[in-house]
């Protein structure tokens, strides 16, 4: 079973809300605070109330940063990335926070048409941001999550006031960021900014999929407020803890569950994509492979496919992208009956192959095979021929001698 976190932002999604949740839900605060001391700043105190939102008994962030420091709401994208990865922090914390900000870069880049090495972070660089960021990071580690499902966004209406002024409310950082996952959204009829920037990087960086709630066993539930009590609804994130369960488990003959990921590409050229299916069956994939596909505009392509486990859904995709600099991917559930096998070696002239046996068939390590072949100068077909042979139940380990 898969520790799963499901939240819900029917009333929107802030930084503080999502620690806030995690914290109610059981997320250590001593995790949280060791993970702030090691960014080395000072200046700024955190607590955690519980409060009511609309009958709703929750428990808010209460994060104060001192007015004096005038640079904390003006940081280089680069030094954000910079202070956490120096940090003293677990790996997946680490990992998960510096994904968020090259994702607030990259969307700050493309909005102000800039390099995202010289991006200038306003709210998202502020010191509050940076710790709701590393905080949530250090709750969803501290309660041992593995993957992350989000409801559909709430976002409200009309304009709000920014440090770059007057901007459409949902303001077009959260916009690009939504779009950049393809994640859903609900409008509200409200003025408030019910989506901020650091909620929904937060979202559509670490969530491995939208939607309603899993198939789990729950073990908690936590509620984050808002600042805001609107008489009209419970300004809160609720957050969901459980083990997941794999619904076709208990039908004779199911399968396992695999998640298959997929991107079109139509400028990537047949060795990046040999080089694309080795790096992401390093990353963690049970297989990889390219089809040949017809694009818009008669144009030829190809589609990359990675089937792999959701624990190593995040580590794929990001060889995926990286190596095919793909815009876009897409995953669906499927399941998969991997089929009982040994790995065993034999021994032919000399040279150990790798062999695979399962029912029925033996299954020799191709490349081993080739090297075998390549020093002993006899054709491959006859080195996977005893190899083979070797192989089966009724063959043993056996020097040949070349005839």
């Amino acid at each position: 079973m898969t520790r799963t976190l499901w939240l819900n932002c029917c009333a929107g999604v802030a930084g503080d809300m999502l620690l806030a949740a995690l914290i109610d839900a059981g997320a250590s605060q001593l995790d949280v605070m060791d993970a702030f001391g090691s960014l080395g700043f000072d200046g700024f105190a955190v607590t955690f109330e519980r409060v009511q939102r609309c009958g709703v008994g929750s428990t808010w962030a209460n994060v104060v940063v001192d007015d004096h420091d005038d640079d904390h709401q003006h940081r280089p994208a680069s030094e954000v990335i910079a202070l956490i990865d120096q940090a003293d922090l677990p790996d997946r914390v680490k990992q998960r926070a510096v994904r968020v900000y090259r994702a607030l870069a990259g969307i700050e880049a493309d909005i102000h048409d800039m390099d995202p090495d010289d991006v200038e972070l306003h709210e998202v660089g502020a010191l509050d941001s940076i710790l709701d960021v590393v905080g949530v990071c250090a709750a969803l580690e501290s309660l041992q999550i593995d993957r992350v499902v989000c409801s559909p966004i709430a976002v409200g209406r009309g304009t709000v006031r920014t440090a770059h002024g007057i901007l459409p409310n949902p303001v077009p950082a959260v916009s690009e960021l939504l779009a950049s996952r393809g994640a859903p959204v609900v409008g509200v009829d409200t003025g408030m900014e019910l989506a901020t920037p650091t909620g929904v990087a937060l979202m559509t960086v670490l969530a491995d999929d939208f939607g309603p709630m899993p198939p789990m066993v729950v073990a908690a539930n936590g509620y984050g407020a808002g600042t805001a009590d609107p008489a009209e609804r419970p300004n809160v994130v609720q957050a969901v803890v459980g083990d997941s369960i794999n619904p076709a488990a208990t039908v004779a003959g199911a399968g396992r569950a695999a998640r298959l990921l997929e991107a079109n590409v139509d400028d990537v050229t047949g060795e990046v994509l040999a080089n694309t299916i080795t790096a992401m069956l390093s990353a963690g994939a049970h297989d990889a492979w390219v089809t040949p596909i017809v694009m818009k505009k008669g144009r030829p392509a190809h589609t990359v496919h990675a089937l792999c486990d959701d624990s190593s859904l995040s580590a794929v995709a990001e060889v995926m992208i990286a190596e095919t600099g793909t815009l876009g991917l897409r995953a669906s559930t499927v399941e998969r009956w991997p089929q009982q096998r040994d790995e065993s070696t034999v021994t032919i002239d000399g040279h150990e192959v790798r062999v695979k046996v399962g029912v029925g068939r033996v299954k020799v390590e191709h490349d081993d095979a080739m090297a075998a072949a390549a020093a002993t100068g006899r054709p491959l077909r006859d080195i996977l021929r005893d190899a083979e042979q070797a192989a089966r139940p009724t063959g043993s380990r056996v020097e040949r001698s070349r005839p």
